[in-house]
């Protein structure tokens, strides 16, 4: 297969960073040759073949360096297959509900329909109480937010399985 894939990712506190790494080794064992890396490291994009990009959202906005990303390599996305993934939501909430009824941040959503990414996933994530700050925990604590890691691997593995898929299937 021709070019790598690159997961590219935006993490505040590192359970974004884990599910672009449970991605990349699905698709490393799936025989793809892939890169996972912070997307603010990301400088060129012509090694890659896909792109997969995922952000930690906060108050319903994706973190900088992934809307960044999205906005500075728009032209060179259009060119290629990319799947998109937001991280966030916890506890038994809706993922739709979380980002106010869409499928992915508003404020990017015009970004998102340019592309034409072949999928776009929500994930739920995970909170630690002992990684927040004064001001986070303060926040956490008046909005009853619930705690722990509520990110579901198989829900992960399957996606990344989808994506695998696709792309084997594109150069056989």
């Amino acid at each position: 297969m021709d070019g790598k894939v690159l997961i590219a990712y935006a993490s505040k506190y590192g359970a974004t960073a884990e599910i672009a790494g449970r991605i990349g080794q699905g698709l490393r064992e799936a025989g793809l040759s892939i890169d996972v890396l912070p997307a603010i490291r990301v400088r060129d994009l012509t090694p890659y073949r896909a792109v997969v990009l995922g952000s930690a959202v906060y108050m319903f906005q994706w973190r900088k360096e992934a809307a960044g990303f999205l906005k500075a390599n728009e032209k060179a996305l259009v060119k290629l297959p990319v799947w998109l993934f937001s991280s966030g939501p916890l506890g038994g909430s809706d993922a739709v509900g979380f980002l106010a009824g869409a499928t992915f941040p508003k404020a990017l959503q015009h970004f998102a329909d340019r592309i034409h990414p072949q999928d776009i996933a929500i994930f739920h994530g995970a909170m630690d109480l002992e990684k927040l700050n004064s001001v986070e925990k303060y926040m956490v604590k008046n909005w009853k937010s619930p705690l722990g890691d509520f990110r579901d691997w198989e829900i992960i593995d399957a996606w990344a399985h989808s994506i695998s898929d696709k792309l084997l299937r594109e150069t056989s």
